[in-house]
């Protein structure tokens, strides 16, 4: 089956290998500390657009900056419904054909962040990513930048999943 109606929401599929269904714990650690996401959504003529972007995951959502117009905004307002895929982990086994792998998928909404919102958010992908600066180049960088969206990704459901040799190593 691949949705069900219950009262009217849309119900998630269940991830198929239980087994390897990363704990809650575990799947926000690692979106906490993944600096690359894939954003999937509905581009133009409805063909899919998946696009890499830089992220921080804060207060439960998925933020991301991105230029005022383009594929990535246009197709957010026409179609907020997106989902985000991180890789974690991705080491090639050759001799058993495959990888070890652990990553993270989350389906959601997205919108334009604004006040107090795109304020914190902005703070947050200033600090993941030029955490090594001075306080007051990060604040001057913060403060000038009037031509960039703050994206929040309110996430709706969210599963992490990693390669059974990790489960069994875990025991």
């Amino acid at each position: 089956m691949y949705e069900a109606e219950s009262e009217g929401m849309f119900v998630f599929r269940e991830m198929r290998r239980k087994r390897q269904l990363m704990s809650s714990e575990d799947t926000t650690a690692v979106m906490e500390r993944c600096t690359n996401g894939i954003l999937a959504c509905t581009g133009d003529e409805d063909y899919p657009y998946a696009v890499p972007v830089s992220y921080v995951y804060s207060n439960g959502r998925i933020y991301f900056h991105s230029a005022k117009s383009g594929h990535k905004v246009d197709s957010i307002l026409r179609n907020p419904k997106v989902s985000f895929a991180v890789v974690d982990e991705d080491t090639i086994v050759s001799s058993e054909y495959t990888t070890y792998f652990r990553s993270v998928i989350a389906f959601g909404k997205a919108r334009i962040a604004d006040g107090h919102e795109r304020l914190d958010a902005f703070h947050a992908l200033v600090e993941k990513y030029s955490g090594d600066q001075s306080t007051e180049a990060k604040e001057m960088e913060i403060a000038k930048c009037e031509n960039a969206y703050i994206i929040a990704i309110d996430i709706e459901h969210m599963t992490g999943k990693e390669a059974i040799e990790f489960v069994r190593a875990r025991g």
